[in-house]
């Protein structure tokens, strides 16, 4: 099933502040919190898709990227997004002060334990015109934190943890001082357990306490058609593992381009220069030029002009959402020889004083600019 427009589950407008933002997405987070919708997966798939959408929407760089390529430019093209690769505990670590008193449900206790969470990593992804134009698959080897196997990801051996006496396994201790002004009330992370609310009784031998090891992984990334140099998507879940069972980071994925040995590239269209001498460019030709992944033959009509674009529709690349294919622009150039007989010279000596040899700036002559409008009005 497509993801929905980020806007489309707030009920936002694409002009929306960061205040109107935050008020609809607390809107429903109050309507689908899990507290108030017991057993109800469908009501627990909208919360987790609001905060999903408020992760981007509240984030002004995550907010462009989005504005500019839709899903892909934020992971939701490269193998789901925050909602999907998150559970509740994140939700609540990241966005819990959202909340502030509207529950009264146990959603403190769940909010007050600390969650571990892994660094995400960021790895660079060299694709050809090909691989942009048609979308491609990569599979890439990295070497990253991965759960300890032995503990499980626990950090105690054989993963036997207890719950911690300190906090009793809230995550979080609540201190009472007296002051001049009388009591005052804090709270603050369990130093015990660091906010996990479990102890570790005996510290595996293979991580020593940590729940992580460095290890290599592969991973598979499904680039979509259409993306751009420099161009980050985001592979949910696939960073570093978290702590002693923390939540894994996400994986960067940040786009290269390699160089075409004769296309260029202009947002969605693609430029090439071709040559053609003098004579076909006198009486016409047709010539064989390259595109993505194949070639395609153009006809060049007699007394064309230096600097002549030709379009050829729909042999670019493809918008990245989805919105229609780019065109292959095509230059031609002709071609003035260098070097010439003497039998060439006296030929074209004979030719230059003849009226069809001297240009007219009135009739077949255009300027770059009139060759560009008549590009674009075409």
């Amino acid at each position: 099933m497509a993801k929905r427009d980020y806007y489309e589950v707030l009920g936002v407008s694409k002009n929306a502040s960061p205040e109107e933002i935050k008020k609809a997405y607390r809107k429903l987070a109050i309507k689908y919190h899990p507290d108030k919708n017991p057993d109800d997966k469908e009501a627990e798939e909208m919360f987790k898709e609001a905060a999903e959408a408020y992760e981007v929407l509240s984030n002004p760089q995550k907010k462009q990227r989005y504005d500019q390529f839709g899903h892909a430019g934020v992971g939701g093209a490269a193998g789901g997004g925050f909602g999907g690769g998150m559970n509740m505990e994140d939700i609540f670590d990241q966005f819990g002060d959202i909340f502030g008193g509207a529950f009264g449900f146990g959603g403190g206790q769940r909010r007050g334990r600390r969650v571990n969470r892994g660094t995400n990593l960021r790895v660079k992804v060299k694709l050809t015109l090909e691989d942009i134009a048609n979308g491609t698959t990569k599979k890439i080897k990295v070497n990253k934190y991965v759960a300890c196997s032995p503990c499980s990801g626990t950090g105690a051996e054989n993963g036997r943890m207890s719950t911690c006496e300190t906090c009793r396994g809230s995550g979080s201790v609540t201190r009472v001082t007296n002051t001049i002004l009388g009591q005052m009330q804090t709270t603050q992370t369990c130093p015990t357990c660091s906010g996990s609310g479990s102890s570790i009784d005996s510290k595996c031998k293979t991580c020593f306490g940590d729940g992580i090891v460095r290890d290599e992984e592969i991973i598979e990334l499904n680039i979509p058609a259409g993306v751009a140099e420099g161009m980050q998507l985001s592979v949910s879940g696939k960073g570093n593992a978290g702590p002693r069972g923390g939540i894994n980071g996400d994986l960067l994925v940040v786009i290269e381009e390699v160089r075409h040995e004769s296309l260029v590239r202009e947002g969605e269209n693609l430029h090439y220069d071709l040559y053609v001498n003098f004579a076909d460019a006198v009486l016409g030709t047709s010539c064989e030029v390259p595109t993505v992944g194949g070639k395609a033959r153009i006809k060049i009509q007699s007394g064309t002009q230096a600097g002549k674009i030709l379009r050829l529709k729909g042999k670019g690349l493809p918008n990245v959402n989805g919105y229609g294919r780019g065109d292959l622009l095509v230059t031609v150039n002709v071609w003035t020889p260098q070097k010439i007989s003497n039998d060439e010279k006296k030929i074209i000596e004979q030719l230059k004083d003849s009226d069809n040899f001297k240009p007219d700036p009135q009739g077949n002559e255009k300027s770059f600019f009139s060759r560009m409008r008549e590009y674009f009005t075409s």
